[in-house]
């Protein structure tokens, strides 16, 4: 029988890591601490179609739609901005914003660094390769170019193949230079994003099945309890009441938080 990833079972889940990722000296002061006040401040690359990216000069996408909505249950202002991924995390502990929504999934890594809502949703790691390639499983790329996103969870899984790595800034270029010949011969990203860039037409094709399933959460400091607990609130709600379905289905016509996981790794 195959299993589906519900909203209830990644609060169970997940309970471990969020628990874990506080420090024992942070204390909760029942405040809410912004970086603006009336504002919800929440950063991503802006370079991840179509999860947030640049559009007619505005900030679009799945998380900057879900952080709007998850701002709004909390009675504040959505602030959208954008922070280069690689130092992404650095900028929230430097208080350059109050929380990252930018397709961050959860890791035991990442979680000594900040801590992690629930879950939003879930995807998966693929391999695409261009259309014509003999490529047919992640074994056949030992040796090979692969391209991906510096600090993203891509780039450790692309480590464990080759060690012929090239770094963007963004996945959607790194996935265009796979119809460029031999300037890649493989490309490790969210599915999500690789099926987005075929239906665009780019001739592109997935390997197999996920490499693992990821979850990706709000990040907020350790110490900004009260926040991450209202950030909280606010997705169940939003599950509840219908609100995310809707944002899901007008992105991606599903429900991101129903995944089928038979047989798939769940990235830690």
């Amino acid at each position: 029988m195959k299993k589906k990833y519900s909203f209830l079972t990644a609060l169970a889940a997940t309970a471990m890591l969020i628990t874990g990722c506080g420090s024992d000296e942070s204390k909760s002061n029942g405040e809410t601490n912004l970086t603006e006040d009336g504002k919800l401040t929440y950063a991503s690359s802006g370079l991840y179609k179509p999860f947030n990216y640049e559009e007619s000069g505005k900030l679009t996408g799945f998380d900057v739609e879900i952080g709007a909505a998850i701002a709004e249950k909390m009675g504040l202002e959505p602030n959208p901005v954008t922070t280069p991924w690689e130092t992404i995390i650095q900028s929230l502990k430097g208080n350059k914003f109050d929380a990252i929504i930018g397709s961050m999934a959860i890791t035991d890594k990442r979680s000594e660094q900040v801590s992690f809502s629930d879950p939003y949703y879930y995807s998966g790691g693929m391999i695409f390769v261009p259309a014509n390639s003999d490529i047919s499983s992640a074994e056949d790329l030992k040796g090979k170019r692969i391209g991906v996103v510096a600090q993203s969870t891509y780039d450790t899984a692309a480590q464990k193949y080759s060690d012929d790595i090239k770094y963007y800034s963004s996945d959607v270029v790194a996935l265009k230079d796979l119809t460029v010949k031999g300037r890649l011969d493989a490309v490790i990203t969210a599915d999500v994003v690789g099926y987005e860039a075929i239906a665009s037409g780019m001739e592109i094709k997935e390997v197999g099945e996920p490499l693992w399933i990821e979850q990706a959460a709000v990040a907020v400091r350790p110490e900004d309890e009260k926040l991450l607990k209202d950030i909280n609130a606010a997705i169940k709600e939003m599950v509840e009441d219908g609100t995310y379905e809707k944002i899901s289905n007008k992105w991606f016509e599903r429900n991101l938080l129903d995944v089928d996981l038979e047989g798939i790794e769940i990235l830690k």
